[in-house]
């Protein structure tokens, strides 16, 4: 559903325009609600529709907590998530702690990825981008995950 690279900006007070090729999905799927958390992996948000969220929490939630390397996924996924709609222009309010965490400024990307977005710092987009393709570059060993594929 969320596909494509687009570099956008986000204002002196945190909002930013979802450009109307994600907008639209959002809004058939979600009615324009969102929920955006932190990415564990990497120093980036991640965008859900709603409906997606809550799929995806009660998966999260379901996983056995006694386990501290759960829990400490479970603090930080489910701790940052936070509730957002877009507003009658299109636009987010990205809270400070999550704007914080991204290091997110004026320059920002969004990546398409199936069911959900990424935002990125553009600066951050970039040297992430950029190591990626250094590593393929390097005939790294695929998983076998991706040796399955028929691109």
């Amino acid at each position: 559903m969320f596909r494509g690279v687009q570099h956008i900006n986000m204002d002196a007070k945190g909002r930013l325009a979802m450009p109307a090729r994600q907008r639209e999905p959002l809004h058939t799927q979600s009615g324009g609600q969102v929920v955006i958390t932190i990415d564990t992996q990497a120093a980036c948000l991640v965008i859900y529709p709603l409906p997606e969220w809550e799929r995806i929490e009660k998966d999260i939630q379901s996983l056995p907590a006694l386990k501290p390397a759960v829990k400490r996924f479970q603090r930080l996924m489910l701790g940052y998530a936070t509730d957002l709609e877009l507003d009658g222009n299109g636009r987010l309010l990205l809270p400070q702690s999550l704007r914080d965490y991204a290091q997110l400024d004026k320059k920002l990307v969004l990546v398409g990825q199936g069911n959900k977005l990424e935002l990125w710092s553009e600066v951050l987009w970039f040297a992430q981008r950029d190591q990626a393709l250094l590593d393929s570059g390097e005939q790294a060993e695929l998983p076998a995950e991706l040796m399955s594929l028929t691109l």
